[in-house]
């Protein structure tokens, strides 16, 4: 009979705590709560909305990005958008490609002539930047593989679409400032290079 009442008295102590904590549960959902969270609401709301506009303007911003020069040729656009001198001891030149040809283009003429650039496929591999006073051509960096560390257009630029690339290349001597950028068929663009952060 000790053991019964033992085996009983730890099932009630058993129920009580379950359903305590239940109780507990549900008076934390519900109750006092959401008359605070309704008091506090028009004023959570604000800052949500302010987040989307953050976001929004963070969503335009690269849109506006300021393009350092523009080249049209065969309805592409090319923009460079920027060209940073980094301490690694190269300049990566960023931008985009717009493409208003009609068709889909693959880039084929942009990964360059040299057999080793080949393997790259549609990228902007073949690219280059000309120090004119220096007298002096750079080519895309690339690896001992002869990847280029630029961007591949895999898939193509269908038409009326704009995409972001990107071209690493060693950088010319401290007090060149100037560059012109080309590629392709392209004609060359003036660049103003600045220094990284």
């Amino acid at each position: 009979m000790n053991i019964r009442r033992t085996t009983k008295g730890r099932t009630v102590l058993t129920a009580v705590a379950i359903t305590t904590g239940l109780v507990l549960t549900v008076a934390g959902c519900g109750g006092g709560g959401d008359d605070e969270g309704s008091d506090k609401n028009p004023s959570s709301s604000s800052p949500a909305k302010n987040d989307g506009g953050d976001d929004k303007e963070k969503s335009e911003s690269p849109s506006a990005q300021q393009i350092l020069a523009e080249v049209k040729s065969g309805g592409l656009t090319l923009a460079v958008t920027s060209a940073n001198r980094d301490d690694g001891g190269f300049v990566t030149v960023e931008g985009t490609v717009t493409n208003n040809s009609g068709k889909s283009w693959v880039a084929a003429d942009w990964r360059g002539d040299e057999r080793e650039l080949a393997g790259n496929g549609g990228s902007i591999a073949g690219a280059s930047l000309v120090d004119q006073t220096g007298k002096k051509k750079y080519l895309v960096l690339r690896d001992t593989e002869g990847r280029c560390l630029c961007t591949r257009f895999t898939g193509g630029v269908r038409s009326g679409e704009t995409t972001e690339w990107f071209a690493q290349f060693p950088a010319p001597p401290e007090d060149t400032t100037k560059v012109s950028f080309q590629v392709g068929s392209m004609p060359p663009a003036s660049v103003e290079i600045s220094e990284g952060e």
